[in-house]
């Protein structure tokens, strides 16, 4: 009987792993905007698509003739930007890039519609130096060389960070790889030495690490994407829904999604040379 028991729930367990397709409502495109607006050149573009539905598979329909700029709120000036094909996105005229402490509005204009989101360029943490350390597979953490961070977060607000890694030219960005933090246990996280236990590296690997400070907003947006790619879907899980934009609507009707960030940009990059190993 006992035996009979068991295989009944074995039974019910596996007839309830049936898989179901939500009949979700279609519904009219979005603009779904991404603009990021760093200290350094290089890190500075803006994309604008079309959203897609849950099941569509199509690639991305980006939209290259939209008008896009950013303005200097302290000074009035105005970053004209122009779409580039291979890249797929917008690409700030002649290299400009963000002053520290200035305030900028992104405008992007498509079909009638304005679409706005504002920051500031807030001033950068201190990031002093990165050491290594090769350490044995230990409970929950692999084998391989592990990074320490040094520095100092000096400010007593608006403490919003992203790091982001890119090993030997290619950039980590898994949804295990969205590495945020605030000041939610003190801001004294890189003073006596702060290791980034989530990533390994192996002996000649080439590593540069970004650390961006964030607005509210921006930091706000990425930490709800992060949690709807961790979204597995299942009993306990919640609605999938779309981050919470920064963006709004200034002319015109209808939504908009994505975010708008503008950050300084601390870069250190490091050689993990076995003979230097801590």
């Amino acid at each position: 009987m006992r035996l009979i028991v068991i295989l009944g729930f074995a039974f019910l367990f596996y007839s309830c792993q049936e898989e179901v397709a939500l009949e979700l409502e279609n519904r009219d495109k979005i603009p779904v905007i991404e603009g990021v607006w760093t200290d350094n050149p290089s890190e500075n573009f803006v994309s604008v698509a079309y959203s897609r539905d849950y099941y569509d598979t199509l690639d991305n329909e980006l939209i290259p003739d939209a008008l896009v700029q950013i303005e200097d709120l302290n000074n009035g000036g105005i970053v004209e930007f122009r779409y580039v094909g291979e890249l797929g996105h917008y690409l700030p005229l002649n290299q400009q890039a963000a002053e520290i402490g200035h305030e900028y509005r992104l405008r992007v204009a498509l079909e009638g519609n304005e679409y706005s989101a504002t920051g500031t360029t807030l001033e950068a943490p201190v990031l002093d130096s990165i050491t290594y350390e090769f350490k044995e597979e230990r409970f929950f953490a692999d084998e391989g060389y592990y990074l320490t961070l040094y520095g100092k977060i000096p400010f007593n607000e608006n403490n919003f960070y992203r790091l982001k890694l890119t090993r030997n030219d290619t950039l980590l960005n898994r949804r295990s790889d969205y590495f945020l933090f605030d000041d939610t246990f003190g801001s004294s996280i890189l003073n006596n030495g702060f290791e980034l236990t989530g990533f390994t590296f192996e002996k000649e690997d080439k590593v540069k690490l970004q650390m961006l400070r964030l607005n509210e907003g921006a930091y706000d947006y990425l930490n709800q994407l992060v949690n709807l790619l961790f979204n597995d879907g299942g009993l306990f899980s919640p609605p999938p829904a779309n981050p919470e934009t920064n963006i709004r609507v200034s002319q015109g009707s209808g939504e908009v999604m994505g975010y708008f960030m503008t950050a300084p940009v601390v870069t250190r990059t490091i050689v993990i040379r076995e003979e230097d190993a801590n």
